[in-house]
């Protein structure tokens, strides 16, 4: 018993926490598994054997990879009320509830990831089986465009019809590049470099769109009116104070409505970041006139904070 609990512990290591020598780096992996399996290493998603070793060609459980796929994207179960607390043999005929893996199971399951109900948790898994967990993990992140393409594989007979449309889309979202032969070996075993660089690629992926769907935050623009004389205003657009030169704003166009408003529109720009600039307190204005008859709103254009263009010579 006191082995089973060993080898069952040492299991877990693998893949389950972070090893006290995080800033060390495996000396075992190529060039381009480095960066990837580095960053999960960085994030607490795996760890190695030992502190220089992560044996990146040894073959990768399934139990492994769900616990992997469940921590890198942050798969859980918090929005979800229950009678009783969920338990791993509610689904499974295999996964013991004590297990180190039983929770990232039952995730798994609850956010619907296609795992058999008799899987075996410490036997292998192909590289198809994968594929097809990561893309469903990825789902529950939000709804992702997908080109309309068909992918040839030099094996396509191989793959199982199910999992096919995973597989397309592990290529048409870049999470993989193919190699000269365009084959995807889909029975092949997969290893623990694969998992934990398709894993690195499926966060990427999932984060860029998070941070492409972010609001660009909303910055304050005083509106001040001077009169000019009895029929005529000056309005001015100031973004107050900013640290260095290079910040602007422009009065892209008025719009006067019927309920008595002069709506302003304007877009703003920044410096670019490697640009030199006036090291010294501005203030960045833009004016314009209207009639003394409308109330002038100020608010931003469609896109507006953007770095200058450079004009072509």
């Amino acid at each position: 018993m006191m082995k089973k609990t060993v080898a069952l512990l040492s299991v877990a290591a693998l893949f389950g926490s972070l090893a006290a020598s995080s800033a060390l780096a495996f000396n075992d992996l190529s060039a381009d598994q480095k960066e990837p399996i580095m960053a999960l290493k960085q994030r607490g998603i795996v760890s190695g054997v030992d502190g220089e070793h992560f044996v990146p060609t040894g073959q990768a459980s399934y139990a492994q990879t769900v616990h992997m796929l469940v921590k890198g994207l942050n798969l859980n179960m918090d929005t979800m009320r229950f009678i009783k607390k969920p338990e791993a043999s509610d689904y499974y005929t295999n996964v013991p509830n004590n297990a180190w893996y039983a929770e990232s199971f039952v995730i798994a399951q609850l956010n619907g990831l296609p795992i058999p109900k008799d899987v075996d948790p410490n036997g292998t898994i192909t590289r198809e089986q994968y594929a097809d967990l990561l893309i469903h993990a990825i789902d529950t992140k939000g709804m992702y465009p997908v080109i309309e393409m068909f992918v040839a594989f030099a094996d396509q007979d191989d793959i199982d019809p199910k999992v096919s449309s995973s597989v397309q889309r592990m290529v048409l979202h870049k999470l993989i590049t193919l190699g000269e032969d365009t084959k995807f070996y889909p029975k092949r075993e997969l290893t623990r470099g694969e998992a934990a660089v398709w894993l690195h690629s499926a966060i990427k992926f999932v984060e860029s769109y998070a941070n492409a769907q972010k609001p660009a935050p909303q910055e304050d623009v005083k509106v001040t009116v001077e009169k000019v004389n009895d029929d005529v205003n000056k309005v001015v657009l100031s973004r107050g104070e900013k640290p260095t030169g290079g910040y602007g704003i422009a009065i892209s166009s008025i719009r006067f409505e019927a309920d008595g408003r002069a709506v302003i529109t304007y877009t703003l720009t920044d410096p670019k970041p490697d640009s030199m600039n006036t090291q010294a307190i501005t203030e960045p204005t833009a004016e314009t006139y209207v009639s003394s008859k409308y109330k002038p709103v100020a608010e931003p254009a469609a896109a507006t904070s953007v770095s200058p263009a450079i004009p072509k010579s």
